[in-house]
């Protein structure tokens, strides 16, 4: 099954609100963001909290900045009046560092947590390939979108609500202390009980806008990926003259999109409306909450003056209160939408999980080991090979191997072994199930029965594999050539320039390394620079290179002609490179002592050819 299928395939039919999930999700999120108490961004954290009580301070401080104008006016006070000035100059000062240092560490944190979760991913995407089996075989859409776009949209959602979040529980119960002194319990039981029942109607509008997120992040993704489907396969769909089609598909790919955005707008509207309808409620409750007492005549024996002095002062901090309470309401929004983005992120995190869990181990290594031929096969199939060559490099045993989450059977009880210096020919109809075995050899996917054991170590230059779709990299020509080995030490870097040359100058590659160099960063798509046959004599460059014992070539030759194809194998001979080839050009048989062919329908044969170019001596 083709990854590229996998932003399509699945549709997730879980409703996902802000509720018990959520949080499970949300929790393991946490402790991937704060993966220690004491490590740099908890410090940051408290750092951020320290802040934002002290711009509380300031604040404060500054809001009676006017009356301490109002009253140096009022006495004519020069004097005075320099003193608020500098003392006011002081406050904006400070508030203004203190603003844009919360704003540079709420930033910072996000960078530092969308770090944190992205690594996190990748540790587990890129696995034993849990990469291939989540974009081929997994439950989810879209993996890469949930990776780089929904993992930083989650880190600024949450960075707009922490800080406000952090800072409230300090000032509403300082605000809370300083209600109960002006007006007794009724302030604190009225503002409370205010914002309990906001809290409510807004977990209730909440609940579908988060479930609304989610589904579109999804279309987007699907809308993206149907761009750069036609970005990637641009040249075969000009071909075929789909540009009609392709646009119709593409726009119905949009409209998806579109209708679940106006869904989301919709839903959003009476969630908008509740937020402005709490703040503009908030900024008389105070005085709601004053006319209880002072119609029930509780203020009765206070003068005009008094009770102007008690209503200000105590309508002062109650819409203070008041004002941090509605602060957190308004969040809701950005709640609702980090709430989605962190359902996205925790169902990849749940299913890398799983398959990572559920992969099975098909493998087993045994360092140094020699092992002959005990005669298991059919004796048909014996080959007369020297007994200091018959080194097993791999053992398939009873091997019963189909598509994951398929019930069918590509093949059965197969059993034959890879020995050094005896090349084997993968035969059969398309879709007999060659390039399946080749992905269980891979441990791409799992066999339904037997197993597939391993003699030699599973690296480059003891087992490699040339896939049907050569795969390059980003970078230099070096690191395509080197790949999958990240990087050679300096010493080693002037005998591989030459061996390098002298292999891309045997497939004809020299005017690649003319244009670009060996170590030149380029900026452009190996794929788009490269014709189908450039690609494969490249990836045989990569393969003398590392100069396996053994390698797997998937049609390695099929877009090269017969005589290239003819110097490749002569030159794997010549390296020592024993192969295990799928491919459907008779040309190929002459390279091979065996032919494993699969017919199809579970079935197979393995029989010696006997037409080969190798002499007796060689086999």
């Amino acid at each position: 099954m083709s990854p590229e299928r996998s932003a399509f395939r699945h549709k997730n039919k879980t409703k996902l609100e802000f509720d018990l999930v959520f949080f499970k999700r949300f929790l393991k999120l946490a402790t991937v963001v704060f993966p220690k108490w004491n490590s740099g961004n908890v410090l940051l954290c408290i750092l951020l909290l320290c802040l934002g009580l002290l711009e509380q301070v300031v604040v404060f401080n500054i809001g009676y900045i006017p009356s301490k104008y109002y009253k140096v006016f009022g006495t004519k006070d020069s004097n005075g009046f320099k003193e608020v000035t500098i003392l006011a100059a002081i406050l904006i000062l400070s508030i203004s560092f203190i603003k844009s240092t919360v704003s540079y560490i709420t930033s910072l944190l996000e960078i530092i947590w969308r770090a944190n979760i992205t690594y996190s991913l990748h540790r587990l995407y890129f696995k034993d390939a849990v990469y291939y089996n989540i974009n081929c075989f997994g439950k989810v859409d879209n993996p890469d979108q949930r990776i780089t776009q929904d993992v930083e949209r989650f880190c600024y959602y949450l960075s707009t609500i922490f800080a406000p979040l952090i800072i409230a529980p300090f000032t509403i119960g300082y605000y809370l202390y300083k209600s109960v002194q002006s007006t007794t319990y009724l302030g604190p039981v009225g503002v409370i009980s205010f914002f309990i029942v906001a809290t409510i109607i807004n977990k209730i509008l909440m609940s579908p806008v988060v479930n609304l997120v989610f589904k579109k992040k999804e279309r987007e993704g699907n809308f993206r990926f149907k761009h750069m489907q036609i970005r990637m396969y641009s040249e075969s769909a000009a071909f075929y003259k789909s540009g009609h089609i392709e646009k119709n598909k593409t726009n119905n790919q949009l409209l998806s999109l579109l209708k679940i955005s106006q869904k989301l707008v919709l839903r959003e509207y009476p969630l908008d409306f509740f937020i402005n309808l709490s703040n503009y409620f908030g900024s008389i409750l105070s005085y709601l909450l004053l006319a209880i007492p002072i119609f029930g005549g509780l203020y009765d024996n206070m003068s005009s003056v008094d009770l102007s002095a008690k209503i200000s002062s105590t309508s002062f901090v109650i819409m203070y209160l008041i004002n941090n309470f509605t602060k957190l309401i308004d969040l809701a929004a950005n709640v609702a939408r980090m709430a989605g983005n962190a359902h996205r992120i925790g169902e990849i995190m749940e299913e890398l999980g799983k398959i990572k869990a559920e992969k099975e181990t098909t493998y087993h290594f045994i360092e140094n080991e020699s092992i002959t031929r005990d005669g298991d096969n059919d004796p048909d199939c014996q080959i007369a090979i020297n007994e200091t060559r018959r080194q097993k490099a791999v053992t398939v045993d009873n091997l019963t191997y189909g598509p994951p989450q398929c019930r069918d059977i590509l093949c059965r009880n197969l059993k034959f072994n890879v020995e050094l210096n005896t090349n084997i020919l993968i035969t059969g109809d398309s879709g007999c199930g060659k390039s399946s075995l080749l992905r269980v050899l891979a441990n791409l996917w799992p066999p339904v029965t037997g197993k597939v054991q391993y003699h030699i170590p599973e690296r480059p230059h003891h087992m490699l594999f040339l896939p049907q779709k050569p795969y390059f990299t980003d970078g230099s020509l070096r690191q395509q050539i080197i790949f999958p080995v990240e990087d050679v030490e300096p010493p080693i870097v002037s005998i591989d320039e030459d061996r390098i040359h002298q292999y891309l100058e045997f497939v004809g590659l020299t005017n690649i390394l003319d244009r670009v160099g060996m170590d030149t960063e380029t900026d452009w798509n190996w794929y788009d620079e490269l014709s189908p046959g450039e690609m494969q004599r490249l990836s045989f460059v990569r393969l003398f290179y590392h100069q396996p014992k053994v390698a797997a070539l998937d049609e390695a030759t099929s877009q090269i002609g017969l005589e290239a194809e003819q110097k490749m194998y002569l030159k794997c001979k010549e390296l020592g490179i024993t192969l295990v080839s799928v491919g459907h050009r008779e040309s190929l048989r002459q390279f091979h002592h065996i032919e494993l062919h699969l017919d199809g329908k579970g079935g197979w044969t393995l029989q010696p050819i006997t037409d080969n170019i190798f002499t007796q001596s060689d086999v």
